[in-house]
C-alpha cells in the first residue's frame, strides 16, 4: 500500500483522524469526512475506496516514517544500549505527538470488529519488532545484553508504561503538580522517558 500522499489526500486523512478520534470509526461517515474536508464525497471514494481503506491509509500516513527512523537507527555508530535509549525516545515522542491515531487504534483493537482491516498496522508492528530484535541481538552478541530477554515483551513494557501514565493523566498531573499542558508534555519527554529507559536497561543488562 502506498505511503506517499498528495496534498488533497493528506487533508482528507487529517480530517478523518480528528473525526475518528472524536466520534469513533463507526460514528463517522464518509459524508462527515467530506463535509469537514470541504470536498465531494466521490473524491474520498476515488482516493481511498472505502472507509476501512481510509483507516489503513491513515495508519500508514502516521506511522510509516517511524519505520524509516528505526532502520536508520540500526545502522548508527552507537552502542546497543544507546540505540535502545534512542528507540524509546522515538516511540514515546511519536505516540505523545500523535495521540489521535493511537486512541483510534486502541479502540479498534479492543472492539475487534476490524481485525482484518488493521493488517497494515500488524505488518508495521512486525517490522518494528524486527528492528528492536536486531538491536538486542547485537547487544547479546557483544555480551552486553542478557540471553534470556523475552524480546516481544519489551515493546509492551515501553508502551504500557506510557499509556498507563497517559490514561491517568488527571491523577498524575495533580500528583506531580503538572498544571499546564507544557509541563505535562515536558515531564513525558524527560522524566517518564528516562524512567522507561532505566526500566528497559534493567531488563536487558546483566546485574553487576
Amino acid at each position: 500500500m502506498k505511503t506517499n500522499f498528495n496534498e488533497k489526500q493528506i487533508t482528507i486523512l487529517e480530517v478523518a483522524e480528528t473525526l475518528f478520534a472524536e466520534k469513533g470509526f463507526d460514528g463517522t461517515s464518509i459524508r462527515n469526512i467530506a463535509k469537514e474536508a470541504k470536498i465531494n464525497i466521490a473524491m474520498v471514494s476515488y482516493y481511498f475506496g472505502s472507509k476501512e481503506r481510509l483507516l489503513e491509509s491513515l495508519i500508514l500516513y502516521r506511522t510509516s516514517d517511524l519505520k524509516l527512523q528505526l532502520d536508520n537507527l540500526i545502522h548508527e555508530d552507537l552502542e546497543p544500549i544507546e540505540k535502545i535509549n534512542k528507540l524509546i525516545e522515538l516511540y514515546i515522542n511519536r505516540i505523545n505527538c500523535n495521540k489521535g491515531i493511537y486512541r483510534i487504534l486502541h479502540f479498534e483493537f479492543t472492539s475487534k470488529k476490524r481485525d482484518s482491516n488493521l493488517q497494515a498496522f500488524s505488518e508495521l508492528k512486525k517490522g518494528n519488532l524486527k528492528s528492536l530484535e536486531s538491536i538486542i541481538v547485537e547487544g547479546q552478541t557483544k555480551g552486553i545484553f542478557r540471553k534470556d530477554v523475552i524480546i516481544p515483551l519489551i515493546t509492551p513494557t515501553i508502551l504500557g508504561t506510557f499509556f498507563h501514565f497517559h490514561m491517568n493523566k488527571a491523577f498524575f498531573q495533580n500528583l506531580l503538580n503538572l498544571k499546564t499542558e507544557d509541563l505535562y508534555n515536558n515531564y513525558i519527554k524527560t522524566n517518564l522517558t528516562k524512567h522507561i529507559q532505566q526500566t528497559i536497561k534493567a531488563l536487558l543488562i546483566y546485574e553487576s
